[in-house]
C-alpha cells in the first residue's frame, strides 16, 4: 500500500513538471505589447464661398466643381473609423460690396458620421462675399473642442488670397505654436498662390480641375496615414551601434511631447522602424548623458526616412578599495570639463554610460575629492577607484560647538561641523591628517577651546576623545 502511494506521488510530480514546461517557455518570451489606441483625427475644412468662386473654371464654376469633388471625398471618408469632420465657410453670409471682413462661420461642428451634413450644407450655399482668410483661421481655434489625444488638421480650399488686411501666416504660426492644429494644408484653385500660402502651411497648386481632384486626394492621404523612420545612433566610427536609450520627439512648433521611444536594435543589428505622424516637424532629444539633440526633422509622407545622430558613448565605473562597505550611498557629481553644471549624480558601485569626452568628478566624501579631466572613450570603461575610508569616532564629554578640519602643510581646510547636541559622532573619512577644534557649550571663555589632532588610515577606526 505504501509502495503504491510512493508511485502515485512520483507520477504527480512528473505530471506537474510536464505542465510547467510550456509555462516556463512562455515566461521567457517578450510580452506582446498592447497596441496603442489610434488618436482621433479631426479634419476641419475651411471652404471658400466668396464671390470669386462663382467664376468659370473649365467644366463648371469653381464652387460647383470643388463641392462636387468634395462630396465624392466625403463619401469615402464616411467609411473611415476614428475620424471626425467639420466645415467652416467664409464669404457666404454677406453680399460684396460692401466688404464684410467678419464673414465666416462654423456651419457643421465636429461629430462622428457628419459627412452627410457637410454635403447638405455645401448644396445650400451660394458664394457672395469677400475673403477674410486670416480671420477665418483665427476663428477656427474655437472649432476644436478640448481633446487630450487628437490630431487636429485644417484643410483650406480657396481661389484667392487675403482681402481684409490680415496676416494668415502669422495666425497659422500662432495657432500651431499653441497646439490648436498641425501644419495646415492649403489647396489653391485656379491660380498659383505658392508665394502667399507657403508660410501658412503645406501648399498644393490646383490650376486645373484634374489637379484639384489629385491634390485633395493627396492631402487626405497625408492627413490620415502615418509614415516610417529610423534613427541611427552613431558611434565615433559612424556606425549605428549605440542603442537602448530613450528618445523624445517634440513638436518643433508647439513644443508638445509627441513620442517616447527606447531605441532598439533588432536581431540583425539594425535600428527599429518607428511609425510616426508625417505632418509634424520634430525636435528629437536623445537622453544620453549629456543629452544630444537634432532640430527641425521633417518627414516626407509615405517615404521612409533615416536620420543619423552622433551619440558615441563609453562607461565610467566608480569603485572603492577594500571591502567597499563604506561606499554604500556614496555619491559622485559628474560635471562637464571646466563647467559647473551637474550632468549626473552617480553612486559608487555603479557603472554609467556617458558621451565620449572629458569630465570633472567631485566625490561627495569627507573631505570631498576632486578628480579633473576624466576621459571617456568609445565603448571603453574608465574605472575611478578611491581609497577605502577610515572611521573616526569623536567622543565629547559635553555638548558644544566644534568643527572638523583637514590638516595639510600647516593649512586647515574646513570639512564638517559637529552636531552640538550629540556626545558621540561616527564619521567615514578619507585617509589623512585631521584636527578637531571644540568648545563646550557651558564654557563662556575662548580659553576652554579644545584641539585634538588625529590621523585616519584606510579601513581602520580611530577614537578621538575631547576632554579638558
Amino acid at each position: 500500500m505504501n509502495r503504491l502511494k510512493g508511485h502515485n506521488f512520483i507520477i504527480i510530480l512528473l505530471f506537474t513538471a510536464l505542465l510547467s514546461l510550456p509555462m516556463a517557455g512562455m515566461a521567457q518570451r517578450d510580452p506582446e505589447p498592447k497596441p496603442k489606441a489610434p488618436s482621433l483625427t479631426r479634419i476641419l475644412f475651411i471652404f471658400d464661398a466668396s464671390q470669386s468662386m462663382l467664376g468659370r473654371w473649365q467644366s463648371d464654376t469653381k464652387f460647383n466643381y470643388a463641392k462636387r469633388i468634395m462630396s465624392e471625398l466625403l463619401d469615402s471618408l464616411s467609411t473611415i473609423k476614428n475620424i471626425e469632420l467639420a466645415l467652416r465657410l467664409y464669404g457666404h453670409q454677406h453680399q460684396f460690396p460692401p466688404q464684410e471682413c467678419n464673414d465666416t462661420k462654423l456651419e457643421v461642428p465636429f461629430g462622428p458620421g457628419n459627412a452627410f451634413k457637410i454635403k447638405n450644407k455645401l448644396r445650400s450655399i451660394e458664394p457672395k462675399g469677400t475673403t477674410p482668410l486670416a480671420y477665418s483661421l483665427e476663428q477656427s481655434a474655437k472649432d476644436f473642442p478640448p481633446c487630450a489625444d487628437c490630431r487636429n488638421i485644417v484643410i483650406l480650399i480657396t481661389d484667392g488670397i487675403e482681402e481684409c488686411g490680415g496676416d494668415p501666416c502669422a495666425v497659422s504660426r500662432m495657432l500651431q505654436k499653441n497646439g490648436i492644429f498641425l501644419k495646415p494644408f492649403i489647396i489653391g484653385i485656379g491660380h498659383d498662390f505658392n508665394t502667399a500660402f507657403n508660410c501658412v502651411g503645406t501648399y498644393f497648386d490646383a490650376t486645373s480641375e484634374r489637379d484639384f481632384r489629385k491634390a485633395l486626394n493627396v492631402v487626405i492621404s497625408q492627413a490620415l496615414n502615418s509614415t516610417t523612420m529610423q534613427v541611427n545612433l552613431l558611434d565615433e566610427a559612424g556606425k549605428p551601434s549605440e542603442t537602448d536609450i530613450n528618445m523624445t520627439f517634440y513638436n518643433a512648433v508647439s513644443g508638445k511631447i509627441m513620442y517616447n521611444f527606447i531605441h532598439t536594435l533588432n536581431n540583425r543589428g539594425l535600428p527599429d522602424t518607428l511609425v510616426v505622424d508625417p505632418l509634424v516637424t520634430y525636435n528629437i532629444v536623445v537622453h544620453t548623458i549629456p543629452p544630444v539633440e537634432v532640430d527641425t526633422v521633417s518627414l516626407i509622407p509615405g517615404k521612409h526616412t533615416t536620420i543619423g545622430i552622433d551619440a558615441p558613448q563609453g562607461y565610467v565605473q566608480l569603485k572603492m578599495a577594500g571591502s567597499g562597505v563604506a561606499a554604500k550611498g556614496l555619491q559622485c557629481l559628474i560635471h562637464p570639463k571646466g563647467g559647473m553644471d551637474i550632468l549626473n549624480v552617480q553612486y559608487f558601485g555603479q557603472t554609467e554610460k556617458y558621451i565620449t569626452g572629458e569630465y570633472d568628478l567631485q566625490v561627495l566624501s569627507l573631505p570631498r575629492l576632486s578628480i579633473p579631466s576624466v576621459e571617456v572613450k568609445q565603448s571603453h570603461t574608465t574605472t575611478i577607484e578611491i581609497p577605502e575610508p577610515g572611521i573616526a569616532v569623536i567622543r565629547k564629554y559635553f555638548n558644544g560647538f566644534g568643527s572638523l578640519y583637514l590638516e595639510d602643510k600647516n593649512r586647515l581646510t574646513w570639512i564638517y561641523n559637529l552636531d552640538n547636541n550629540q556626545l558621540q559622532e561616527t564619521l567615514y573619512l578619507q585617509p589623512g591628517a585631521y584636527r578637531v577644534i571644540f568648545r563646550p557649550k557651558t564654557s563662556r571663555r575662548a580659553l576652554y577651546t579644545i584641539e585634538s589632532k588625529f590621523t585616519v588610515d584606510s579601513g581602520k577606526t580611530t577614537d578621538v576623545v575631547l576632554y579638558k
